[in-house]
């Protein structure tokens, strides 16, 4: 399949999509990166004042590894920044900090669709990776039943990344009315912060229509067998 020409024209529009995304979120992030917030708050230090105005306080803040590795694990409910976020009181850093806390604040507040997300993380672990070697297996075989399964697979990866975009989005909503309204940067601050949250939005979309050209593609072939 890999070798497959047709699968490339199927996969260049979201392999396209998810270079410039990733390019626009690295630019806007450095760009604003040179931008302290006039509060002088870290990322670290930004997200626990959003979390606390909210009446937040079980959330650990941890810093990990990696340029933009940030992420918040409702499992152990921790938000891990990356160090270019965790001890920068830039705008940038200040941005995805207070939107890493609103995946927290989601949690706090039973939002839906974060719950729906996390019930599909092992259903999308697993089909992530065994759909496309499944497939595979039963298109060289010519197997009508293994086709089946492993788009049925693929279809739980499209879920969680259809799902993922309100997910994203909320979190950033969030962020961009709570970093005001908690006195982390100003208002004419705001907008500049939410630029880099606004580019990361498009990463998720880039991923969406990556994984929907992908079933496309394993439907169209599916059929031809």
């Amino acid at each position: 399949m890999i070798l497959d020409p047709l699968y490339f024209i199927f996969a260049l529009p979201g392999l396209i999509l998810a270079l410039l995304a990733t390019m626009r979120v690295k630019s806007t992030f450095h760009k604003y990166s040179r931008y302290a917030a006039s509060s002088g708050l870290t990322g670290a230090q930004a997200a626990r004042r959003m979390l606390q105005a909210e009446g937040i306080t079980d959330v650990n803040i941890e810093m990990t590894q990696g340029f933009l590795s940030d992420h918040y694990d409702p499992r152990s409910n921790t938000l891990r920044l990356s160090p270019d976020v965790y001890n920068s009181p830039s705008l940038a850093a200040i941005g995805v900090a207070c939107h890493e806390a609103g995946h927290a604040l989601q949690k706090a507040h039973d939002y839906a669709p974060l719950t729906m997300r996390s019930a599909l993380v092992p259903l999308t672990s697993f089909g992530s990776q065994l759909a496309m070697p499944i497939f595979v297996v039963g298109m060289m075989a010519q197997i009508p039943f293994l086709l089946t399964l492993g788009i049925w697979l693929f279809i739980g990866v499209v879920a969680f990344a259809l799902v993922t975009l309100p997910v994203e989005w909320d979190a950033s909503a969030r962020a961009k009315q709570q970093m005001v309204r908690a006195g982390i940067v100003a208002p004419q601050e705001q907008v500049h912060a939410a630029k880099v949250l606004n580019a990361a939005f498009l990463t998720y979309v880039a991923s969406a229509v990556s994984a929907i050209l992908t079933l496309a593609y394993l439907l169209f072939v599916r059929d031809r067998h």
